[in-house]
C-alpha cells in the first residue's frame, strides 16, 4: 500500500504514531501501487481502527477533563450525564474517502466525536415523542418547553412567524476507552445481499452474492460524558417551572435518546446506543456536593470576615451548637470543656467592658444563650438545672436587666 505524499514526507516512514483522523485522511496508507482504490478494504480500516497513540489518548483524555473543568466551573448551569456506549457508534460516514464510507474526526487532534448539533437533534426528537406520549410518561414535556429549550425555527424566507433561540447548548461529545488497552475504534461490516437490486434494475433472488463493506465506528464500552449548558436569560420569566426543572425534563430525553433512539448513523439497527454509568454517576454527585460544600464554606467565611468580632463571636458559637444538634448528640453539663464551657467564656467577655461590647451586642448574646443551650447541653432542658446555668451564665445582666 502507498500514500498520496510526496517521497520526501514519506521516506521511512510509516506514520504509526499519527492519531487515527490523520491515517485516516491525508496519511491514509491505502492506495495500490498504480494508485487504484484498495480492493479489499478491510486492512486499510484496521490500521486506522489500530493507530491511538499514547500522545492521541493523552490529547482525548486532556480534551474531556477540559470539559468536565468548564462544566464545573459554570455550576448549576450545565447538566452533565456520564455515559458507556452499549452498541458500537458510527458517525461522518456520508464524508467522503476513497474507502467510500468516512467517518467525522476533530481537526488537528485526528480524534472522533460527535457534533453537538447531532446530539442536540436527538434530543429534541426524543423530547417530542415524550411530549405527544409516545412513551406513556410526558417526563413534563410539552411543544412549549421544546421551543423554549431548543428554539423555534421558521421556513427559509418566513419573516412573520415566530422564532426563538434555544436556551440549551449541546457540547460536542467525545470518548475514552475504558481502559489503556480497550480500543477507541473498531471495524464494523454491513453485508447487502441484493446489490444488483440496489444498485441497478436487477431482480433480487436467493443466489446473489453478498457484498461485505466495512466502516469505522467508536466501540462499544467507550466512555463519554454529555454536557448540556443552559441560558436561563432564555427562558421567559413566566415559565418558571421550566426554569427550575429543565434539568429533569432533560435527562428524562437523553436517557430515552440513548436506549431506544441511538447517535450516530445506523441508528436504526442498533448502532449509537448507550446507557448511564452508575459509578460516573456517583462520582460527579460527589463532586457536585463537595464543590457545593466548598462554596458554602467560602461564602460563609466571606459573612463572617464581614461581621464585628462581637457578632463573629456570637455566629460561630451558634454554628457549633447547630452542628450539634445536626448530629443528633448533646454535650455535658461540663464547665470546663464543650459548648456549656464556650458559652461561659463568651458570657464573661461580653461582660468585660474592655472587650467592647455593645448592649445590643450583650441582648443577641443572650438571646442566642437561651435558644441553642437548652437543645445541645445536657439537663439544661430541665427548668432547675436551666435556671441554675442562667446565673452562671449572667444572663440578667447581658439583658441589661438588674439581678
Amino acid at each position: 500500500m502507498s500514500f498520496a505524499l510526496p517521497d520526501y514526507l514519506t521516506g521511512r516512514n510509516r506514520f504509526d504514531d499519527c492519531p487515527p483522523g490523520h491515517r485516516f485522511g491525508l496519511y491514509f496508507d491505502g492506495w495500490e501501487a498504480d494508485w487504484r482504490k484498495p480492493s479489499n478494504k478491510t486492512p486499510a480500516f484496521k490500521t486506522v481502527a489500530g493507530a491511538l497513540p499514547s500522545h492521541s489518548r493523552a490529547a482525548l483524555k486532556a480534551l474531556c477533563q477540559r470539559q468536565s473543568v468548564l462544566a464545573a466551573s459554570l455550576g448549576d448551569l450545565v447538566f452533565t450525564h456520564p455515559a458507556r456506549l452499549t452498541a458500537p457508534l458510527a458517525t461522518g460516514l456520508g464524508n467522503e474517502h476513497p474507502l467510500e464510507n468516512g467517518f467525522a474526526f476533530l481537526n488537528p487532534h485526528g480524534l472522533p466525536y460527535l457534533a453537538g448539533s447531532g446530539v442536540k437533534g436527538v434530543i429534541r426528537r426524543a423530547a417530542e415523542e415524550l411530549a405527544r406520549g409516545d412513551w406513556g410518561d410526558t417526563a413534563g414535556w410539552d411543544q412549549a418547553a421544546i421551543d423554549i429549550l431548543f428554539g423555534l425555527e421558521t421556513e427559509p424566507g418566513d419573516t412573520q412567524s415566530p422564532r426563538n433561540r434555544g436556551a440549551l447548548m449541546f457540547w460536542d461529545l467525545f470518548f475514552q476507552p475504558a481502559s489503556d488497552k480497550a480500543p477507541l475504534l473498531t471495524v464494523e461490516i454491513m453485508t447487502p445481499h441484493h446489490s444488483g437490486y440496489l444498485q441497478s434494475n436487477g431482480t433480487p433472488h436467493a443466489n446473489e452474492r453478498p457484498n461485505p463493506i466495512p466502516f469505522l465506528a467508536v466501540a462499544a464500552g467507550c466512555e463519554c460524558a454529555l454536557h448540556v449548558q443552559c441560558n436561563p436569560a432564555l427562558i421567559p420569566a413566566q415559565a418558571l417551572a421550566l426554569r427550575e426543572g429543565w434539568r429533569t425534563r432533560l435527562a428524562a430525553a437523553i436517557e430515552l435518546a440513548g436506549e431506544w433512539l441511538g447517535f450516530g448513523a445506523k441508528s436504526a439497527v442498533g448502532y449509537g446506543r448507550f446507557g448511564q454509568d452508575p459509578a460516573r454517576r456517583r462520582k460527579l454527585e460527589q463532586e457536585a456536593a463537595a464543590r457545593a460544600e466548598a462554596q458554602a464554606q467560602q461564602a460563609r467565611q466571606a459573612e463572617l470576615a464581614a461581621l464585628s468580632p462581637q457578632a463573629r463571636a456570637i455566629a460561630e458559637f451558634v454554628e457549633q451548637c447547630s452542628k450539634k444538634q445536626a448530629s443528633g448528640r448533646k454535650d455535658p453539663l461540663n464547665p470546663g470543656s464543650g459548648l456549656y464551657a464556650a458559652a461561659l467564656q463568651l458570657s464573661r467577655q461580653a461582660l468585660d467592658a474592655a472587650q467592647g461590647w455593645s448592649a445590643a451586642d450583650r441582648l443577641q448574646l443572650a438571646e442566642a444563650l437561651a435558644q441553642w443551650l437548652p437543645a445541645v447541653v445536657e439537663k439544661l432542658d430541665r427548668k432547675d438545672d436551666w435556671k441554675d446555668a442562667r446565673k452562671k451564665l449572667h444572663m440578667a445582666a447581658l439583658r441589661g436587666e438588674s439581678a
